[in-house]
């Protein structure tokens, strides 16, 4: 039963470490995204219409909260009871 019960453990560890890296290229992507918005306003400048300013703000304002959505979601795979 020792055997099986270390096994299990590594199993275990690998489906974490997947997850987290799976997390990371998330929240990577979520945060580039995030910057392109603000990136594509620096730009455009004046010369953005109003309402694509709008968008852009609420795109970027996702894109940041899924980041750190998926950063506390790793924080507490981190963290939780073995």
């Amino acid at each position: 039963m020792g055997l099986k019960h270390e096994f299990n453990k590594v199993v275990a560890n690998v489906q974490d470490a997947v997850d987290n890296a799976k997390s990371v290229a998330s929240e990577a992507g979520h945060r580039a995204d995030a910057g392109a918005e603000q990136e594509k306003r620096e730009v455009a400048g004046d010369g953005m219409a109003l309402g694509d300013k709008a968008r852009s703000l609420l795109n970027q304002a996702k894109d940041t909260a899924q980041a750190n959505l998926d950063a506390m979601k790793r924080d507490g795979h981190k963290n939780a009871a073995p």
